[in-house]
């Protein structure tokens, strides 16, 4: 559906209890799974076509840039 990234736009915050605020799409992941950018933190995000809008999990789908070292655990 969306083909053309990044696009930037209000979109429903997990943390901020769904209230509207300016992120970022930066790709797709797969089927309704977007990689997304608010506040600094990439995270998952899904679009929902009846309201038109995408809601970004900045809370439970945050998506860490380094691997786990020797003596950190694995979560």
């Amino acid at each position: 559906m969306f083909n053309k990234f990044p696009i930037t736009e209000k979109m429903h915050i997990h943390s901020l209890d769904g209230e509207l605020r300016e992120a970022t799409i930066l790709g797709r992941l797969g089927d309704n799974d977007y990689i997304a950018e608010y506040n600094g933190v990439k995270c998952h995000a899904i679009y929902n076509p009846f309201v038109n809008h995408f809601y970004v999990d900045d809370k439970y789908g945050v998506i860490k840039d380094k691997k786990p070292g020797k003596d950190e655990p694995c979560r």
